[in-house]
């Protein structure tokens, strides 16, 4: 099928897809659970294009903890660090679909990663409230001393920095010419490298941006065509983890409204996954899934997962 003909689909990959939960996040570990969405997107881009994007949490906070525990090399700001954690596992994923796509005899499929810009709003009521824990963990006491705000989680206490709304993709034309040629993109790592206009020149923020507000931020601006996002479970469920658990098979933008507006969906775990459904729906009127990362490509093909549209 030519390129021109295929729609496109774009797959924003968990963090789970890298490290799970229990693990040390070796680098053997991070490639051998790449294996699992990476051997079923490499047999999909035979029928799509693809755009790839991930998210980096784990990355970032053994970055923020390598920094912690080291005073002999100046510390870095946080767009800094985002910016090193979409080159090491733009290079990690691009690496497993190269090995992939060759097992399945594709030998010519172009493959880019690429380093990405979000635009932020300065006037993000989020500036005012930092609220997303990233980093290490420290004691009451650690967190007393320490010159940025903390909040206390379950694991104890943890640096917390902005999370503003995505506004644009900067390099969203370049993707959209990249994707007509039929490569495979990988892109928005972590969310992407959140930034200001100054002018006509961008100015980076200490912040960490949604990565599935703003995977389907690029959705919306590139034209996707299919818009899915892989998790640790296999759907969208009411009541989780309750005995009254029951997972969804479908969802209308209204319905999937009236649940999170319920309380059903937390803003720390299904909530956003689920307003990047919606917004994507509702935007594009096509159709969004959330899935297993075990189960990419039969949600793709309307079998598994949560169905939005």
């Amino acid at each position: 099928m030519a390129p021109d003909k295929k729609e496109v689909l774009l797959v924003a990959l968990g963090g789970n897809a890298l490290i799970q939960k229990g693990q040390e996040g070796t680098v053997e570990q991070q490639f051998e659970n790449l294996a699992v969405p990476v051997g079923q997107i490499a047999r999909l881009s035979r029928r799509y294009r693809i755009i790839i994007t991930h998210g980096n949490g784990p990355q970032v906070g053994n970055l923020l903890l390598q920094q912690e525990s080291c005073e002999l090399v100046p510390r870095l700001p946080l767009e800094i660090l985002v910016a090193q954690t979409q080159g090491q596992i733009g290079y990690m994923i691009e690496s497993s679909l190269d090995s992939q796509l060759m097992e399945l005899g594709i030998l010519a499929k172009p493959l880019v990663s690429l380093i990405s810009y979000v635009v932020v709003d300065e006037n993000d009521p989020s500036f005012a409230n930092p609220t997303k824990p990233i980093g290490p963990v420290y004691s009451e006491e650690e967190a007393a001393r320490l010159p940025y705000p903390t909040l206390k989680t379950p694991k104890g206490f943890r640096r917390v920095v902005v999370s503003p709304r995505p506004v644009t993709i900067v390099e969203k034309r370049e993707i959209r010419k990249l994707i007509e040629k039929d490569f495979i993109v990988i892109c928005c790592g972590g969310g992407g490298i959140p930034v200001i206009r100054e002018g006509r020149s961008f100015c980076g923020v200490d912040a960490v941006i949604d990565k599935d507000l703003a995977s389907a931020r690029l959705a919306e601006e590139v034209g996707v065509d299919i818009f899915l996002i892989a998790t640790d479970v296999k759907g969208v469920a009411l009541h989780y983890g309750t005995p009254q658990e029951v997972f969804l098979e479908k969802l209308s933008a209204a319905e999937a409204r009236r649940h999170l507006e319920a309380g059903h969906f937390p803003a720390g775990s299904m909530g956003p996954k689920i307003e990047a459904a919606v917004q994507f729906a509702e935007a594009r009127h096509r159709r969004s899934i959330i899935c297993s990362i075990a189960e990419i490509a039969a949600a793709v093909d309307g079998r598994a997962g949560t169905q939005f549209g």
